[in-house]
């Protein structure tokens, strides 16, 4: 049975953040807050859960998790060939609607999907998020809808599709918008805007002038 916490209670938040790190641990689902919609996460590094976590959703390895991340600070650990240009979007951009996808350290011991060597990776801008990942360290999370549904933007919308394959969901109250963080490639020597969402190609361009949009 799914357990559901309301956030904006300080004695439910702080069960609830102890009760989703040790389910996170143990290798189970939970739904938490961000800035964009509402996720659903996994502790990155277990394998099992990152499958448990695209089965809940209905989708393919061809669709890799991202990963969620509560401080700049941990990309040393997890990304490698990060350029001058990506450090100057995540100091600009994080936390908030900013996803980076970057060549993963090829020593990491994980499997989020077919990456090919890549990872999406972002730091959302939302106090129950930071406060979460923070406990647990990086987590593959992607948006808490069915695939194919649309993404949701409170708690009972994902519970409604996700029900008792997530043993924790986190209510923050509804999300601020539905629009998805925008998705930038900075594997090569030049940013690429994957995907303009929050963020538009204007407002990257103040940062960084060089960057070009996919076709």
């Amino acid at each position: 049975m799914a357990r559901r916490y309301d956030c904006s209670d300080a004695s439910d938040r702080a069960t609830g953040l102890r009760e989703a790190a040790s389910a996170v641990r143990r290798g189970e689902l939970v739904v938490l807050p961000t800035d964009t919609v509402y996720g659903i996460g996994a502790d990155a590094f277990n394998g099992e859960a990152v499958g448990d976590l695209l089965q809940a959703k209905g989708r393919g390895r061809n669709m890799p998790s991202p990963v969620l991340v509560g401080s700049p600070n941990t990309l040393h650990g997890l990304v490698t060939d990060f350029s001058e240009l990506a450090w100057e979007l995540v100091d600009a951009f994080w936390p908030g609607a900013l996803t980076l996808v970057a060549r993963h350290q090829p020593s990491l011991q994980w499997d989020l999907g077919d990456t090919r060597g890549t990872v999406a990776i972002r730091m959302p801008l939302h106090p129950v998020a930071i406060e979460l990942l923070t406990e647990t360290g990086p987590m593959a999370v992607s948006s808490a809808n069915l695939t194919g549904q649309p993404s949701p933007q409170t708690c009972d919308a994902a519970q409604n599709m996700l029900g008792d394959s997530v043993s924790v969901y986190l209510d923050g109250g509804p999300t601020p918008d539905a629009v998805p963080s925008s998705i930038v490639d900075v594997t090569g020597k030049v940013p690429v805007l994957l995907r303009a969402g929050a963020l538009s190609a204007a407002q990257l361009r103040e940062v960084v002038p060089e960057l070009e949009e996919s076709a």
